[in-house]
This record gives C-alpha cells, sequence and structure tokens, in this order.
C-alpha cells in the first residue's frame, strides 16, 4: 500500500503498511494541536475501509496523546525526551559524510540491525521521517561498508535528531558521536537555537550517548500509541 494522507482541521495524518503489512496502519500524526474524539473515530472509520486491522502512531506528546487514549489506544512505547541549546559543540570529525541517494539501501540495513523490530524503518517509514519536518539532512559514516548513518530535521529554528543508527558489529567505535555532532553543527549552521532527540527508555547506551553530547532528559517523555480495529 502507498503512503495516504488524512486531512483534518489542524493537520495532517500520514498512513501507511507498518513494515509493509497491509493489516497494520502506521499513522505519523502532524497537527497544531490535540486531536478531536470525532477527528479520532473518523480517522479510525477510514483506516477499517481501507482494510487495516492494527493501527500504529508516531512518537507522540502526552497531550496530543489523550484523545487517542480516549478512543481505545493504549501505551505501545515509551520514550525519554531530550533536549540541547547547541551553544556548546565539538568540532567537525572528518568522520562523516552527506548521504546520497545510492546509500538508500546500505542505510536500511543499517537501521534493521540497530533496532528491534518494532522500532526499524523500513523505506516507508525513513521517507517519513526525512518529511516530518521543512528540511532534513542525512549523514552517513565513511567507512565501507557503511557502519551507521543519522537523520536530522529542522522546521524555523528548531532542529530535531529524527534517527540515528549503527550497525551493532561498529559500536564502540565512536561513530554514534560522531555523526550526531556533525549533524548539530548543520543544525546550528542553519540557524536552529535548539535540537529534541527521543529515544526508548530502555536503550541505556544511546540514553547515554545522547546525554554525554549535552542533551539534557525533559521530564515529560512521549508515547507510542496503538489499537486494534
Amino acid at each position: 500500500m502507498k503512503t495516504q494522507s488524512f486531512r483534518f482541521r489542524g493537520g495532517v495524518a500520514r498512513v501507511a503498511a507498518w513494515h509493509g503489512r497491509s493489516d497494520i496502519a502506521s499513522v505519523a500524526l502532524q497537527c497544531r494541536g490535540p486531536l478531536s474524539v470525532d477527528t479520532v473515530e473518523r480517522l479510525l472509520d477510514q483506516l477499517r475501509a481501507d482494510g487495516y486491522r492494527e493501527v500504529i502512531t508516531n512518537a507522540l506528546a502526552p497531550g496530543a496523546s489523550l484523545p487517542l487514549v480516549d478512543s481505545g489506544f493504549s501505551i505501545r512505547g515509551r520514550l525519554h525526551l531530550l533536549s540541547h541549546d547547541l551553544e556548546s559543540l565539538p568540532p567537525p570529525t572528518r568522520r562523516t559524510r552527506r548521504a546520497r541517494g545510492t546509500d538508500n539501501e546500505a542505510l536500511l540495513r543499517v537501521d534493521s540491525a540497530a533496532f528491534d523490530e518494532f522500532w526499524q524503518l523500513d523505506a516507508i517509514g525513513f521517507d517519513q521521517a526525512a518529511r516530518a519536518t521543512p528540511r532534513s539532512h542525512t549523514r552517513v559514516t565513511r567507512e565501507a561498508p557503511l557502519a551507521g548513518y543519522a537523520l536530522f530535521g529542522r522546521a524555523d529554528d528548531v532542529g530535531y535528531v529524527q534517527r540515528l543508527a549503527i550497525r551493532p558489529d561498529a559500536q564502540g567505535r565512536g561513530l554514534g558521536p560522531a555523526l550526531l555532532s556533525d549533524g548539530l553543527r548543520w543544525l546550528r549552521l542553519h540557524n536552529a537555537r535548539s535540537a529534541f532527540v527521543n529515544t526508548q527508555v530502555d536503550n541505556d547506551r544511546a540514553l547515554g550517548l545522547y546525554e554525554r553530547a549535552g542533551f539534557r532528559r525533559l521530564p515529560v517523555g512521549l508515547c507510542v500509541l496503538g489499537r486494534s480495529l
């Protein structure tokens, strides 16, 4: 199934098959405020009409989650949310480069190796992540075969670390810090004044990477929600 858009007052829901499964919808919500219960129910009706039997959302803040919980969604995953002021960054590492289109297949293989199935991105999921902000920038390691990548996004003066993945056999070589440093410098160069990243609550390795880079854990996290249809 191709990506579809469900538009409503104040936003849009991007819908695609989750991990290529025609019975599970992946829904990426982009909205300026919480959804109304009526909007949620109309979205669910559309998903049923399209043949889906289950739905999983993108990571949502508590305020955005409440109308979905009221409509029968439950928490499938919890994430820490962290912020960075972009004031103090290390010098460029020269260990990464800007991604090219020819890197896409290798990039997705890295993602598949780095994350459990629930958190993996396929080609559609990566495209959705890249389109979640008006500007995006992907960096990859210079090692061959490709050992890691990171996707960064920017909306006005706010930056986002959308994704960072290192092949398990390449971890411990300083590639994660290099990708993160070079991507954060790109954000600051393009006038971002802060950056945000989220990571699973049980991913201690990633959490340590971000905190050592100067990110601060925020008191409120994010949730991935889901429900059967």
